[in-house]
């Protein structure tokens, strides 16, 4: 399986957008160079890329996968854009990230993958697995003991919890009320752009 392994700071800078989206602690700015993104003025095919090259970055998707993801959202009813986001926002590591379970979204990925999660009370270990409204994400009753947890609970300490999950953080789990709207991101993006990009 393919691994992105740009530097996190390093992307963050080129597409724009906050470290803290991703769950990092931003670094102090520096002046040095900071109109090297700007010398060149973007086609519209480059602004285009730049929106789905950062919301490829933010959920940690390659571009098979995430061309799929836009194929399952044209096919829905609605908006393409708004099904697209859905579609990303219900993956499981971007649910354990959201509860505060994980520090990043890379780590959500990893966390998933080692098997320390249940949806409805079964053992998931995709990370991928699209989460559904009413289920029940927790922390498997054996990993809830381990030191590892403890340090995340600590370091997402005031973290905010979206309004379309039910937490609970004495038993790690939360509950998906519904799935979340296009307003209720915590970043920018310019979906309808990737949606023109594929529309080509």
């Amino acid at each position: 399986m393919a691994i992105d392994r740009t530097p996190i700071a390093k992307r963050c800078k080129a597409l724009g957008i906050s470290p803290a989206v991703l769950g990092y602690t931003a670094k102090k700015e520096t002046k040095r160079n900071r109109q090297t993104n700007m010398r060149k003025k973007l086609s519209e095919y480059g602004i285009q890329l730049r929106e789905k090259q950062k919301m490829k970055f933010i959920y940690g998707v390659l571009e098979k996968q995430f061309y799929h993801y836009y194929e399952l959202a044209a096919k829905e009813s609605g908006v393409t854009g708004e099904n697209l986001i859905k579609l990303l926002e219900s993956r499981l590591d971007n649910i354990v990230f959201r509860m505060g379970m994980a520090i990043t979204r890379r780590e959500a990925r990893q966390l998933v993958g080692h098997g320390h999660f249940t949806v409805n009370g079964r053992r998931v270990d995709i990370p991928s697995y699209r989460v559904k409204a009413g289920d029940i994400v927790e922390v498997h009753e054996k990993s809830k003991k381990s030191p590892k947890f403890a340090q995340i609970a600590d370091a997402t300490h005031g973290r905010i919890v979206p309004v379309w999950m039910d937490m609970n953080k004495e038993a790690m789990n939360a509950r998906i009320v519904r799935l979340p709207t296009r307003d209720e991101l915590d970043f920018e993006i310019e979906e309808h752009l990737i949606i023109e990009l594929y529309s080509k």
